[in-house]
């Protein structure tokens, strides 16, 4: 078996955008911030500025809070828009429903999760309306909520027209719309478009929005484009444990995102990378796209020895999304290492697996 163990680019995976480091712009708004002493619990300077900074970016006078990862944000967020008897509506593979430990549910006292099937990721307003209208009566939990992900889970993007059309169903229907953006600025990044175009202008409600995956080494923002949704929120973050006592360490890398650009240019970077990747594997044999390459994530499907024999090169990724090979790009990806990662893939397709037959 052929090995590239010496290859520069065996330190960098991609496996998870969450494997990268804190972004230069960030870093340096929170290293700005540790000077000195600052009020406690978020009624400081860099907090406020964030807050600001966000509703100058969205140009929506919105509630903002600061809390350590997405699925707090997520959980929080739905259960301010449900009682325990309410269910939400999701796609099948959403993160609140496959990868968040009951989450959703322990924090809205039990509101359900009401799931649509969904082989990309993306929920329709046809579905949406079937599993809110199916039943009405007193012995199931009424739906409240319909929450989607941006992109989704499986790399797909929602355009303008999409969410809007959403959004007119809930509204119809008297449902709440939360987005889920742990890849927010990924999407805006690939449409092209202000991240006004797909929140609040589409009919958002809420929107999380993810600063983990774009440069940050902790932290999401939980935007609340209609005020009256945020009453006593802020206890909520309390009581589970999400206000953080030295929040301007929460808030200030915001603040290095945003007023410097970084927080599009970050995303930008990790979608080039993606169909960097995408287009040099495209003509490889036995080798498939298993989903359209529209953010920073590439699905490839692949005979499971091709796969064993990556994995025997020392590349990290995941296969639990319909059995394909996901690997995630972000703002630090090197894109030497993304052609290395091609290199290696062809070197097996070409010649290891000829080998084999």
């Amino acid at each position: 078996m052929t090995t590239n163990t010496s290859s520069p680019c065996r330190d960098q995976q991609f496996a998870s955008d969450n494997y990268a480091g804190i972004c230069p712009e960030a870093l340096a708004a929170m290293n700005e911030a540790n000077s000195g002493s600052a009020v406690a619990y978020g009624d400081d300077e860099w907090t406020h500025r964030a807050a600001d900074a966000f509703r100058a970016l969205f140009g929506a006078d919105g509630e903002v809070f600061f809390v350590f990862n997405g699925t707090a944000a997520n959980s929080l967020a739905l259960a301010s828009l449900c009682q325990s008897y309410h269910s939400v509506i999701c796609a099948s593979s959403a993160h609140v429903e496959t990868d968040e430990c009951g989450a959703p549910e322990f924090f809205s006292n039990g509101s359900k999760l009401l799931v649509a099937p969904a082989d990309d990721g993306k929920l329709t307003p046809q579905a949406i309306r079937t599993l809110a209208t199916s039943r009405s009566d007193i012995h199931f939990p009424k739906p409240r909520v319909v929450t989607i992900t941006q992109p989704t889970e499986t790399g797909q993007v929602y355009t303008v027209e999409e969410i809007k059309a959403i959004s007119a169903v809930c509204h119809e229907l008297g449902l709440k719309l939360h987005m889920d953006g742990a890849r927010f600025a990924h999407a805006c990044a690939a449409l092209d478009c202000a991240p006004a175009d797909i929140s609040w202008k589409a009919g958002i409600d809420v929107l999380c929005f993810g600063g983990t995956k774009n440069g940050m080494a902790v932290g999401e923002a939980i935007i609340y484009f209609d005020r009256a949704l945020a009453a006593d929120f802020d206890y909520r973050c309390k009581q589970a444990g999400q206000l953080a006592s030295k929040m301007r360490f929460l808030s200030a890398p915001w603040i290095g995102l945003i007023e410097s650009g970084a927080w599009l240019r970050n995303a930008a970077h990790g979608n080039a990378c993606a169909e960097r990747l995408a287009q040099q594997v495209a003509d490889l044999p036995g080798l498939s796209l298993k989903f359209e390459v529209q953010a920073n994530s590439v699905f490839l499907e692949a005979p499971a020895e091709v796969l064993d024999a990556l994995r025997a090169r020392g590349w990290r990724f995941y296969t639990f999304i319909g059995g394909s090979a996901r690997f995630m790009f972000a703002w630090d990806t090197r894109e030497e290492c993304v052609d290395t990662l091609a290199n290696d893939l062809r070197d097996i397709v070409l010649n290891e697996t000829a080998a084999l037959a």
